[in-house]
């Protein structure tokens, strides 16, 4: 029997072996690249969406000043690979979920505590042959079964491939939010997230964590504020906004500007913030100044360049040695 890695699971190609010993054949056939580049995984409508404003006045820009100084004690990101190995016409997912909290001493990166790192096989098991079945209870990962809150609409593979890839993104979610749990529970210093905070009720309050968000597939502004935000120049923030989705946290947010945008798309630079609301009747009270603050430790975090990085207009270089270090375990 093959060994699996240190609390960590088989790999990919131990498992591929392990199948192949176990059913007495030659390796399961597999496809060439992992399901990250070749799916955009669970994306939201492009929409607008008005949000409670926080900060007295009409929305507006307003001018960060003041020194920028790196105040974020550790940066969080997480990361999956996803390969799939065919069953007939039916996928079999191979998935791997990661997070990590790269501590920053200095100038020096560690990683505080130890990373999380999960392996699992993600299948429709009412549609695999038993011999798969079976071989697949043998190979020592957890098996998880795609179909069990969700029925397909058509069987057909690449949707059910999307699917097992949509439930690896969900472990990868889950993960990082227990690592940022741990540190909000733990900790006084602040922790850079790379995404939004809201998933985590802990971590939504805790006025250690700071959520920076890179993607704007939902634009959280009225459609007659839309222009002003796109129109953000370096170093101007938005008017703050209290955003309260449907089953997750309330959070603080408002949108950043990281870089000179002048030559590239409106998006150039742009990143929207996430902290902890404010309490009680007169929570807008300091939050323009509590935004200001946020906003100079994250353009501190502008320089050095995360070139090559193709997302360098919108990366710091904190997220970028987690996503490295991650790159390196998985």
């Amino acid at each position: 029997m093959l060994a699996p890695a240190p609390g960590y699971g088989a790999t990919f190609t131990d498992v591929r072996r392990r199948l192949a010993a176990l059913m007495q054949g030659a390796p399961p056939v597999a496809s060439p690249v992992p399901l990250e580049l070749v799916s955009r995984g669970v994306q939201d409508a492009p929409t607008l969406r008005a949000a409670e404003p926080l900060e007295a006045g009409d929305m507006r820009a307003h001018a960060v000043t003041g020194a920028r100084a790196p105040r974020f004690a550790a940066f969080l990101d997480g990361a999956q690979r996803s390969l799939v190995l065919w069953a007939g016409g039916v996928p079999v997912v191979h998935g791997t979920v990661a997070a990590v909290i790269r501590r920053r001493n200095e100038r020096r990166m560690t990683t505080w505590r130890a990373p999380v790192l999960r392996r699992a096989l993600y299948a429709p098991m009412s549609l695999l042959p038993r011999d798969w079945s079976e071989a697949m209870a043998a190979t020592d990962l957890p098996v998880v079964d795609t179909l069990a809150r969700r029925t397909p609409e058509s069987g057909h593979p690449f949707e059910l491939q999307e699917i097992a890839y949509q439930s690896v993104l969900a472990d990868r979610e889950i993960v990082e939010k227990e690592l940022a749990e741990t540190w909000c529970d733990d900790s006084t210093q602040h922790l850079f997230i790379d995404g939004g905070i809201s998933g985590s009720k802990r971590v939504a309050r805790a006025p250690v964590a700071v959520g920076v968000v890179k993607s704007h597939q939902k634009l959280y502004v009225r459609a007659e504020d839309l222009p002003l935000v796109m129109r953000l120049q370096p170093g101007e923030r938005s008017s703050v906004v209290r955003i309260a989705e449907s089953k997750r946290a309330p959070v603080a947010s408002w949108y950043l500007r990281l870089r000179d945008a002048t030559g590239y798309d409106p998006f150039w630079g742009l990143v929207r913030i996430e902290i902890a609301e404010g309490q009680g009747p007169r929570r807008e009270a300091g939050v323009g100044e509590r935004a200001d603050e946020v906003s100079r430790w994250v353009l501190a975090e502008a320089l050095p360049l995360s070139v090559p990085d193709a997302r360098w207009d919108k990366m710091v270089y904190g997220i970028r040695d987690c996503e490295e270090y991650l790159r390196a375990i998985q």
